[in-house]
């Protein structure tokens, strides 16, 4: 069975003309049929209403935009399902999210961070959902993660907490903005290759691309050139066809501070 995986920190309403790049992105989708797309900084202005029936997603979610956008282009049966994590810019809810076209059986979001309020910009959620996919479950994370040499929390307590949520005897994929450099030996992208996760990007048969971000981005303020910071991990017997980059201006048009990553797997 194969699926087409995507991730992309999407810089939610701070990315400027963020209709036009969403529009992008949707088209991306339509023409794609993505199987999952994991998000990161998907933001909701928190001075508005709710919209749903647990109180958590707001008018003017990034994900509910991006949805309308799909369902003028005919894509209707992807589901959203966000979860919050800390405020930022002062006016926004910022959160992870997925986009999936498959039946959620379970979902669950944790803390990975020490740190536990919204009001700081630090505090890290993840959200796990596991999907039916024929006569298959599988385990999907969307992970925003902090940085390795951070005092306050560091990225390797949170990887630490990360872990322990994920089932050893199933196969799951773990995508999103980790925050920590793939050619820095010894921090976060080598603890988790170490911790038995892959590398779709190693896997793959066919790829294109590498870097994720090209010089300074928030969060990354003394960088000056090319890192990998965004990936799709695996845990299980999996094949990978291929894996690109996509969102860099060459695989289409820019949409956001990172790139997106993009792969086809094969469960076996």
């Amino acid at each position: 069975m194969e699926l087409n995986l995507l991730t992309l920190n999407v810089h939610g309403w701070a990315e400027e003309d963020q209709l036009k790049k969403i529009d992008i992105l949707a088209e991306a989708i339509a023409q794609n049929r993505y199987d999952i797309i994991a998000m990161q900084e998907v933001n909701q202005p928190k001075d508005k209403p709710f919209i749903d029936k647990t109180n958590t997603i707001r008018e003017g979610n990034y994900g509910l935009a991006l949805l309308s956008a799909l369902e003028k282009k005919g894509m209707t049966d992807y589901t959203l399902e966000w979860a919050f994590s800390h405020y930022s810019f002062g006016i926004y809810e910022e959160g992870v999210a997925f986009l999936t076209r498959h039946s959620v059986k379970a979902k669950e979001q944790f803390f990975i961070s020490k740190n536990k309020v919204a009001e700081n910009y630090k505090t890290r959620v993840i959200q796990k959902l596991t999907l039916a996919i024929a006569e298959k479950e599988i385990d999907v994370f969307t992970c925003h993660l902090g940085w390795w040499h951070d005092e306050e929390d560091p990225a390797e307590q949170q990887l630490q907490a990360l872990l322990k949520e994920v089932d050893t005897r199933s196969t799951s994929f773990l995508m999103g903005d980790f925050n920590n450099d793939a050619s820095l030996a010894g921090e976060g992208y080598d603890y988790l290759l170490k911790h038995g996760l892959k590398d779709t990007w190693n896997l793959a048969t066919k790829r294109s691309g590498e870097a994720t971000i090209r010089g300074k981005i928030a969060g990354w303020n003394n960088n000056r050139g090319d890192l990998r910071i965004d990936y799709i991990f695996a845990q299980g017997n999996i094949d990978v066809p291929s894996h690109h980059v996509i969102f860099d201006g060459e695989n289409r048009p820019v949409v956001s501070d990172h790139f997106g990553v993009e792969c086809t797997v094969t469960l076996k």
